[in-house]
């Protein structure tokens, strides 16, 4: 009878380990176990008065589920034990949809000096789905709020880029952060330091790091399986 094959030590610390953070970090019940979604902030050189956000989502089940909660898609694209039916017309229907442009458009906003800004959908493309806003005067501290997919499960983050590579994690925590975009002097709820990039470094590893660790203990244990299977067969033919 062929040997049994034992886990190698580092794939066994690895999801203990894996597991302890998801513990503390997200819910038990939450679905999003996988890369986070983004979003691009920036300023418009030529318009002052303009923010660009791109939006992209984690995985392809994310546009999936989004066109289910819209009533885009059919409920049963969903299945009884949680998996998604995706296919490769989805983001289609999503990108032709007023629904989905509407979702943009409540799911993330701009202010400035106060004031609402105006945002248009523009047509997705391969690097995800654009709104430009346009505020009521040139912006230099833009306030963002993101709450893309928080809907759908809490535990959903957002990671945004800005400008000079500045990151913030946006989640059920923590929804709006003001961004420094023009030539105002930064308010101090505004990232301008060490300190605070120190802080959303700590987020972002608390926030995705477990994620991405679910992951790559994932594909270790399935390398070893196949490699099981495959000592199976050569040692039964």
């Amino acid at each position: 009878m062929p040997a049994t094959a034992r886990w190698p030590r580092r794939v066994v610390i690895s999801a203990a380990f894996t597991l302890t953070l998801l513990a503390t970090a997200a819910p038990a019940d939450a679905h999003p176990y996988g890369y986070p979604q983004t979003v691009t902030i920036a300023a418009d050189a030529a318009r002052p008065d303009v923010v660009h956000l791109t939006w992209k989502p984690g995985g392809v089940d994310e546009l999936t589920l989004l066109g289910v909660h819209l009533g885009l898609l059919p409920q049963d694209r969903v299945l009884l034990d949680g998996a998604v039916d995706t296919r490769d017309t989805d983001a289609t229907v999503l990108a032709t949809s007023p629904p989905f442009a509407s979702y943009l458009l409540k799911q993330m906003t701009v202010s400035s000096d106060g004031h609402a800004c105006t945002g248009v959908v523009g047509k997705p493309s391969d690097s995800g789905a654009d709104v430009d806003y346009t505020c009521p005067g040139p912006v230099g501290v833009a306030r963002i709020e993101i709450r893309m997919l928080t809907d759908l499960d809490p535990a959903y983050r957002t990671v945004a880029t800005g400008p000079k590579g500045k990151r913030q994690v946006y989640g059920t925590d923590e929804y709006s952060h003001d961004w420094l975009l023009g030539d105002a002097p930064p308010p101090a709820a505004v990232d301008s330091g060490t300190g605070h990039d120190q802080s959303t470094t700590r987020r972002l590893v608390m926030s995705v790091g477990p994620l991405l660790l679910v992951g790559a203990v994932g594909s270790l244990l399935r390398r070893q399986v196949r490699r099981r299977r495959i000592a199976g067969l050569r040692q039964s033919s």
